[in-house]
């Protein structure tokens, strides 16, 4: 019995000599440098999400660059060009008599124009020259209709240079800038080809009245010799003027 109760003695007398204190009892240590650390480390943290954010907002913005910059020209001036561009080529292609061709142009000068036959008789000379007059008229009055055509083009291009020019001004990518002015060129060179229209159209009509009148010479001078042949016909010296 008395063994029993040293050993049970000896097994208690460790933990009477460590004695377990109350937990609300513990000290609460603060560290400042530790603190400090965590401090700049959250700072830091902070600051690479910041980053972040601001690198994806600068990349959405530049996508939205990019866009504006193929965005397409939301007006084209290509239909109308291509009416008044039709119109000059519609009043060219109605040219009357001798068209616009090399082959019917050779074929009417070797018929009409230059030396005439002296074969002809009178009545073919005058018949002849009717026609080479009707010829001219009509150059006169097609070199007319495509002016008046190339004039009334005037009023729609000057619709669609006002409207180009505001929508380059207003456009917001160098997409819808460039076709803006891709559009004003074709604008200019469907200026450019009504004018060529009338240079070609008035100068077709010079030189049928300039080959009429060349032909008239040769005319006349066969006409002279006609007259002058004749048997009935006895030159005589004629005074214009008598002295007094």
């Amino acid at each position: 019995m008395i063994r029993l109760m040293l050993r049970a003695a000896l097994v208690a007398a460790p933990l009477l000599m460590c004695p377990l204190a109350p937990a609300a009892a513990q000290a609460v240590v603060f560290d400042p440098s530790n603190y400090a650390q965590n401090v700049l480390q959250a700072a830091r943290a902070l600051q690479q999400v910041t980053n972040q954010i601001t690198s994806l907002q600068n990349e959405a913005q530049m996508l939205i660059n990019q866009a504006r910059n193929l965005a397409s020209l939301p007006y084209s001036s290509l239909s109308a060009l291509q009416q008044s561009a039709q119109r000059t080529q519609q009043l060219l292609g109605q040219a009357q008599k001798i068209a616009y061709d090399v082959g019917a142009i050779d074929r009417a000068f070797q018929g009409q124009y230059g030396s005439v036959s002296v074969s002809s008789s009178d009545a073919a000379l005058v018949t002849q020259a009717r026609s080479r007059w009707e010829t001219t008229v009509a150059g006169l009055q097609d070199a007319l209709r495509v002016q008046a055509g190339v004039v009334g083009n005037l009023d729609s291009g000057r619709t669609q240079a006002s409207t180009l020019v505001g929508q380059s001004q207003a456009a917001s990518g160098a997409l819808q800038a460039m076709q803006a002015g891709n559009q004003l060129q074709a604008l200019q060179s469907q200026q450019l080809s009504d004018l060529t229209a009338v240079m070609a159209a008035n100068g077709r009509a010079q030189a049928l009245s300039d080959a009429e009148r060349a032909t008239a010479v040769s005319e006349g001078e066969e006409r002279y010799r006609r007259f002058s042949t004749r048997s009935s016909y006895q030159p005589s010296t004629v005074t214009m003027f008598r002295g007094n």
